[in-house]
């Protein structure tokens, strides 16, 4: 009481109800007082897991994030995705893309009057070419590509494995060597640009009716 005096010499001469409203401020300020240093030493707030990966995946990997896009997720196909699902999507951009520059190539290889199986008989159109192809070269097709994709599978149970790695460079070379990189690079945009060009090239010849080197000629005239 005698230090309550001495801290506060005037407070016996307020009133009764300055008193009570006295005591619930300093209450108040009390409480707000420890809320404050208890929040000083609380944990800081932790990201979610999901989130924090995916930060992580863009700062590590530094193949397919390149201008002027830089990371290209229009949709967000990559939010909540961990490490091994980014990893299978970029296995499957790579298959993909290198499936597309094949298809490119063979299309206008098909267009321009190459193509020398079963004497040369199937049409320039590489639409219709699919329908005239027997049933033998639909076989071999098959089997070729089910080769490839065991094949495939197979090397991915190597330890060490990289997506879209299936020569096994990352042995010899990483994404340190900036040769490497834009190498990389380069073929995930010719893969990307493809996928584009090869659904371009089945659009026009489905609906403008021209499958060559200028597509485009309808719309022009």
């Amino acid at each position: 009481c005698c230090i309550g005096c001495r801290l506060f010499p005037r407070l016996h001469l307020l009133p009764p109800h300055s008193l009570l409203l006295y005591y619930a401020n300093m209450k108040t300020a009390i409480l707000a007082t420890l809320a404050a240093s208890a929040a000083a030493f609380a944990p800081a707030s932790i990201s979610s897991p999901s989130t924090t990966q995916l930060s992580a995946w863009r700062d590590e990997v530094v193949v397919g994030i390149t201008a002027p896009v830089g990371f290209f997720d229009p949709l967000g196909l990559s939010k909540g995705k961990d490490d091994a699902t980014m990893a299978y999507y970029r296995e499957a951009e790579l298959k993909n893309g290198r499936v597309a520059m094949a298809a490119c190539l063979g299309w206008y290889l098909n267009a321009g009057g190459v193509h020398p199986a079963f004497n040369s008989e199937l049409s320039n159109d590489p639409l219709k070419a699919m329908v005239e192809l027997p049933a033998v070269g639909w076989l071999q097709f098959v089997l070729g590509c089910g080769a490839i994709e065991w094949l495939g599978q197979q090397i991915k149970e190597r330890p060490g494995y990289v997506p879209g790695d299936l020569l096994g460079a990352s042995y010899w070379v990483d994404n340190s060597d900036e040769g490497w990189v834009m190498y990389q690079n380069k073929e995930l945009n010719n893969g990307r640009l493809a996928m584009l060009a090869i659904v371009g090239m089945v659009y026009q010849d489905v609906f403008v009716g021209d499958y060559g080197d200028m597509m485009y000629k309808q719309l022009v005239r």
